[in-house]
C-alpha cells in the first residue's frame, strides 16, 4: 500500500468512527502539532504519543465542536510526507455558528506508522 493509500485509509477509518484503527497507525512516539489557535488547545498544542493525542485533542473536539468532520479534497504525497487539503466542518457550540474552515494536514510516515503530524487550519472560522 502506497503511503497516499495508507493516509486515506486513515481519513476513512476517522470518518466512520474506527478510532481504534486510527490509533493504531501511529507510532508509539507520534509527535503532533495541533494548531494552537484551535479552541481547546490551551499550551503550545505539541503532544507526543498516541494517549497525549486521545486526551489533548480528540477527547475535546466534542465539548467545543458538535458534527465535527473533515471533508479532504485532495491527498497527495512524496516519499515519507503525505499532505491533506480540505475542510473542517462543524458547529461551534459557544456561539451556535456552523463552520467550513480550510483545513491542511501534513504527516510524515515512518516504518510503516504515522510518525509526525502537522496542522495548519482557519482556526478563526471555527472559533466565530
Amino acid at each position: 500500500m502506497s503511503n497516499v493509500d495508507f493516509v486515506k485509509e486513515v481519513y476513512s477509518n476517522f470518518a466512520t468512527g474506527n478510532v481504534e484503527a486510527v490509533l493504531a497507525a501511529f507510532d508509539p512516539q507520534i509527535e503532533w502539532r495541533e494548531c494552537a489557535g484551535m479552541p481547546f488547545v490551551d499550551d503550545d498544542g505539541i503532544y507526543t504519543g498516541p494517549q497525549e493525542v486521545v486526551e489533548n485533542v480528540f477527547m475535546h473536539i466534542p465539548a467545543y465542536i458538535e458534527g465535527f468532520g473533515i471533508e479532504p479534497l485532495e491527498i497527495f504525497g512524496a516519499g515519507d510526507k503525505v499532505v491533506m487539503v480540505g475542510y473542517y466542518v462543524g458547529k461551534n457550540i459557544a456561539s451556535g455558528n456552523a463552520f467550513k474552515a480550510n483545513a491542511t494536514h501534513v504527516w510524515t510516515i515512518t516504518d510503516g506508522k504515522l510518525s509526525h503530524f502537522f496542522q495548519a487550519v482557519d482556526s478563526a472560522t471555527i472559533n466565530q
